[in-house]
């Protein structure tokens, strides 16, 4: 399969991206290698290998999680430099 002008000038403009004279060559010309690479895979007979899921054979060590509490709220809003009851007061970020 070759990968047409259009199909470059779609996929670029998914990417929000542009190219131009010898750069779209050059992008084209890549895919079309990745298109024929990927064409090569297709040749290898893999119907008795398993599926990879992991790429090594280490486990995850993970440590158990025990809620604590280290602050209080009361002691967190003691040094904001304003608050509201229970919050944090913040300047407002959005316009209408």
């Amino acid at each position: 399969m070759k990968i047409s002008e259009e199909t470059v000038d779609h996929i670029a403009h998914l990417a929000r991206l542009e190219f131009e004279g010898e750069k779209k060559d050059a992008i084209r010309a890549d895919m079309d290698r990745i298109v024929d690479f990927m064409d090569k895979l297709q040749e290898v007979e893999t119907g008795d290998v398993e599926p990879l899921i992991y790429m090594t054979e280490e486990v995850n060590k993970l440590r158990d999680d025990n809620p604590v509490v280290s602050l209080t709220q009361q002691e967190v809003l003691k040094n904001a430099p304003k608050k509201d009851s229970d919050y944090f007061r913040i300047p407002k970020v959005l316009d209408k």
